[in-house]
């Protein structure tokens, strides 16, 4: 039942014919998984949360950055350095007092994916990364969950439903992943400021389409959207023998072809040796200027051009901000720096060893 403050606060939700009480009752029921609480994951929660599905689930690792504030609604320059997930639920919970919330402040992996998957009715791909959504695609496909799929490129989006009443799957669309070299995040090349918004926003209202069960959900079909020309288009697929996942692959990194770094080091281990290393920085200028560890800078979507300039007398460890596209970049360097030790600095740059300049 809804309490009388329920009734109140879903108000223009029941007055709708299509939802009225017994929709809004399947939202209070249902249970949401949203992986990712970034650009996608913040419009995605708050809706769904003032939606008043009731219980919501929220998978990441990461910690408030301040390139975040840009498109992350949900934080302020108060949160730079705290848990996206802590930081989300505390403003969540005060949108809407009848949600749960089940935080998981950890990295989606083969490990924990299945057991989480199974604990909800849908899930809400918010990442950023090809890993993580073919990881997402075969886990729903197994576990048999509805998977409500976004992504944004510059000034293009993308939202589509996989896995739904035997539609289609991410698999079908995309049978193989981009080469690592062709698939930039927003980290590399920027994005749009509201563009998250308006994806998050149309994948938090497949959910609750799903969910109340509207007409109209896009399984089968990819909605693609320009913010520049405001033009939106919706593409139909088929599903293909792409779509049947027996079992998730060993490595997804592996798959996507970005985990064949054949060194890496921890960032406490190279503080104690750094001499015996040469530095490369891959971030944007506006990450170095905000703190480093010294060594060259060269943006990643410099190197190409720039990669003489490395010295080449010490074995070279390359970092970034979480360790994907220093692997990038040594996918680049192992074939134009034959006699160089190339090494990843895993993880990237830990706060706590942040240098300001």
């Amino acid at each position: 039942m809804l309490s009388k403050e329920e009734q109140v606060q879903y108000s223009r939700h029941i007055l709708l014919n299509e939802i009225g009480v017994k929709g809004q009752l399947k939202l209070k029921e249902a249970k949401v998984l949203v992986i990712g609480a970034g650009g996608l994951g913040c419009p995605i929660l708050q809706y769904l949360t003032a939606a008043g599905v009731g219980t919501l689930g929220i998978i990441d690792n990461d910690v408030v950055d301040q390139t975040n504030l840009q498109r992350q609604i949900l934080y302020t320059v108060d949160d730079v350095g705290k848990p996206k997930v802590e930081v989300a639920v505390k403003r969540l919970a005060r949108l809407n007092p009848f949600v749960q919330f089940q935080i998981f402040n950890e990295n989606l992996t083969i490990k924990n994916a299945l057991s989480l998957f199974k604990a909800f009715d849908v899930i809400v791909d918010g990442s950023d990364n090809f890993q993580t959504r073919y990881l997402c695609n075969d886990t729903a496909v197994i576990v048999n969950k509805p998977l409500v799929y976004g992504s944004i490129f510059k000034f293009e989006g993308q939202v589509s439903v996989f896995n739904f009443n035997d539609s289609g799957t991410y698999r079908c669309l995309y049978p193989t992943p981009p080469k690592p070299d062709t698939s930039p995040n927003c980290s590399d090349i920027g994005v749009m400021g509201v563009l998250p918004g308006i994806i998050g926003g149309l994948q938090a209202n497949e959910v609750i389409k799903i969910i109340c069960g509207l007409k109209g959900v896009l399984a089968n079909k990819l909605l693609v959207f320009d913010v520049l020309s405001m033009r939106q288009i919706i593409l139909s697929f088929s599903k293909t023998d792409e779509s049947k996942i027996l079992k998730l692959e060993e490595d997804y990194n592996v798959f996507c072809g970005i985990e064949s770094v054949d060194q890496d080091i921890l960032m406490e281990d190279l503080l104690k040796n750094t001499s015996n290393y040469n530095l490369l920085d891959v971030r944007e200028i506006s990450e170095r200027e905000q703190h480093h560890i010294g060594g060259l800078h060269i943006p990643l979507g410099q190197l190409q051009e720039r990669y003489h300039e490395i010295s080449t007398n010490k074995p070279l460890v390359v970092y970034c901000k979480s360790g994907m596209r220093s692997k990038k970049a040594i996918l680049f360097l192992r074939d134009v720096l034959l006699n160089t030790t190339l090494i990843n600095l895993r993880n990237g740059l830990p706060v706590k060893f942040l240098i300001k300049n």
